[in-house]
């Protein structure tokens, strides 16, 4: 009998020690749970690996379309009866250009709300004047012919900024806010981010107060309050970065604003950089909270710069308000050249404000103008009576920043159409009855970096101002916003094509590696919009050629990519003139025979040809694939 009463026993037993581990295992992971909710005590340079451990998935993300920007509705026609003022915010941010770039470079066209054509005008350095002695910005206006429309004229503002030549860089107090989330893992997001960082890090100083903050699931203080001098230190917590978990990007914005308002200094510029995909799923996600957010810690004198990284998973649209609503910038690094330029040949621009809340308005004369079109700044749009309230947000403009306007005008004896409205008590205006001879004014508002009150300055254009001679900066401008248009294949781009773009580029006079760029994208555009294969009969052509050259690099040489620059490139067919200097040269790939090599296949160059960092793949036309590559010698 005991026997039996043993036997039965043991089943309770087990069931009973059972039961007691799963309650020890609920009350463990409730402890975790409370840990995790409870605030945390951080103390900078302290690492605690097991309290901040995140699981790391190996699983690879899903490869579907997550890109988002915001929708642009184009500018329409305005009649100067109706809307004789045109009230805008100022705008200096260039990520467009360098997204449009991505995707064109990468043999797709961008899609069209991906360019804000304001952005690729002012992307690029125009040769204004600089400001007189005590004014802010050196002004000029253009007015001239419209290359793509012969019914109107063309009127172009170039707004100089002081440059910081003249001025002495200011000390900064600057927050390192940097995503360390698993969308951030690759070459172009996390390994991008750490080669800009490092590249700021090294032009830092003494007088500089360095702070760096990541955030996944939650955030993490790395540094606070540390030196500018002390760069070995900086570097060593940058190069160790790694990615992995979700993206609670809020939490990590009020963390960084805590620790930039705790060293805020009036004598500094107290900054945030942001280096994010803007891929933000805990917390604070939709773009109006993220808005409202940062609109509140603004208010603590603090700027704000966005960097946004990758292409895969980019939300734009949510970097863009960011920066529009933080008094800041926003640029997008698709190179490590791309980091150099925003970050250190730009730093000034990027992190010394000269003017704040900059407003536009262009009021124009109704017995002197039909209607004009504003060429950009869709997201900027003001309403008239905000332009002289200091309650009404502006844009920033940092040193030696040049921003350029644009716009379409219909006078009275044009044929273009402008939507009017003929009502009770407004009547049509005559030409010719004005008291004066101006077109239009140009008005600007702006705060000092400190200041609470806003400042006016005022351009009227006088009507003998045209002239039928387009200078460089026009040409340049013109040729920039013909091809914005192209690509947002826009009603309003009249006669504009690629070739008139090539000529209007091809005929300047500077045309440094910047414009030489910009002849390559526009030739890129060109061929992917008509799409006219180099041979149609059988095989790739070059533009999918170079997209397998890219996806190769991408995938096997992963730092390399960080090295060269991706955006340049140069793709020429094998052929009888060539093949004896290629195949001698060529290497095959593992398991290819030399054999494979064939007239009409692709070579592909990636990287600055010129200071010989490249490299280059060799694209079988037949086998759609990498075949193999020539050694650099």
């Amino acid at each position: 009998m005991k026997e039996i009463s043993d036997r039965r026993r043991q089943p309770v037993r087990s069931i009973s020690a059972a039961l007691i581990i799963v309650m020890l295992a609920l009350i463990l992971s409730g402890c975790q749970m409370l840990q995790l909710l409870a605030p945390v005590t951080r103390e900078p340079d302290v690492f605690l690996e097991a309290e901040f451990a995140l699981p790391v998935y190996d699983a690879p993300y899903p490869q579907f379309d997550t890109v988002e920007f915001g929708t642009v509705d184009e500018n329409a026609w305005k009649s100067v009866l109706l809307n004789p003022f045109s009230t805008f915010a100022a705008d200096v941010d260039t990520a467009s250009y360098a997204t449009v770039r991505r995707y064109l470079s990468g043999g797709e066209l961008p899609p069209k709300d991906a360019v804000r054509v304001e952005e690729l005008i002012n992307y690029f350095h125009y040769d204004y004047p600089a400001p007189e002695p005590g004014d802010p910005f050196g002004v000029s206006l253009t007015l001239t012919d419209t290359p793509w429309n012969k019914e109107t004229k063309l009127l172009v503002v170039g707004v100089q900024a002081e440059p910081l030549q003249t001025l002495r860089r200011e000390p900064s107090n600057l927050v390192f806010l940097i995503d360390v989330s698993g969308s951030m893992d690759a070459p172009d997001k996390l390994g991008l981010v750490k080669q800009a960082f490092l590249m700021l890090t090294e032009h830092l100083t003494e007088d500089d107060t360095i702070s760096i903050v990541t955030y996944a699931g939650f955030d993490r203080v790395l540094a606070e309050g540390v030196s500018g001098s002390e760069k070995t230190h900086l570097m060593s917590l940058i190069e160790n970065l790694e990615a992995g978990g979700s993206t609670h990007g809020s939490a990590g914005i009020e963390t960084a604003y805590e620790i930039a308002a705790r060293y805020f200094d009036e004598n500094r510029t107290n900054r945030v950089i942001l280096a994010t995909d803007g891929d933000l799923n805990i917390g604070v996600t939709s773009e109006g909270e993220l808005t409202d957010l940062i609109r509140e810690k603004k208010e603590t004198g603090v700027y704000l710069s966005v960097m946004g990284f990758g292409l895969d998973n980019l939300k734009d649209n949510k970097l863009a308000a960011l920066a529009r609503n933080g008094n800041g910038n926003y640029g997008y690094i698709d190179s490590v050249l791309e980091a150099r330029k925003h970050l250190i040949q730009d730093m000034g621009a990027t992190l010394n404000t000269v003017a704040n809340d900059v407003k536009f308005q262009v009021e124009f004369n109704p017995e002197m103008v039909k209607g004009y079109r504003l060429i950009g700044y869709e997201d900027r749009l003001l309403n008239p009576e905000d332009f002289a309230d200091d309650k009404k947000d502006g844009g920033e403009i940092g040193a030696g920043h040049r921003v350029t306007i644009m716009y379409e005008i219909a006078d009275h004896e044009s044929g273009q159409i402008v939507p009017d409205v003929t009502g009770k008590y407004n009547k049509p205006t005559n030409a010719g009855e004005s008291a004066d001879d101006e077109i239009l004014t140009v008005s600007i508002r702006y705060k000092e970096p400190n200041g609470d009150t806003s400042h006016l300055m005022q351009f009227p254009l006088e009507s003998d101002a045209y002239n039928t001679e387009r200078t460089e900066n026009v040409e340049l401008a013109a040729a920039l916003a013909e091809f914005g248009m192209l690509l947002r294949r826009s009603e309003h781009s009249g006669t504009a094509g690629y070739d008139d773009v090539l000529d209007k580029l091809n005929g300047l006079e500077n045309k440094d590696e910047y414009i030489q760029e910009l002849i390559y994208l526009v030739t890129q555009a060109k061929r992917l919009t008509e799409y006219e294969p180099i041979d149609p009969e059988s095989g790739i052509d070059e533009v999918e050629a170079l997209q397998l050259a890219r996806q190769y690099l991408l995938e096997n040489e992963p730092d390399l990519v960080l090295e060269i620059d991706m955006n340049q490139s140069r793709i020429e067919m094998l052929d009888d003139d060539n093949w004896d200097a290629y195949a001698d040269a060529f290497m095959p790939l593992d398991g290819i025979s030399e054999e494979t090599l064939s007239i009409g296949d692709f070579i592909v160059t990636i990287g600055d040809y010129v200071d010989h960092d490249f490299r280059i793949l060799v694209v079988s036309r037949a086998d759609a694939s990498v075949i193999g590559f020539i050694p650099i010698r």
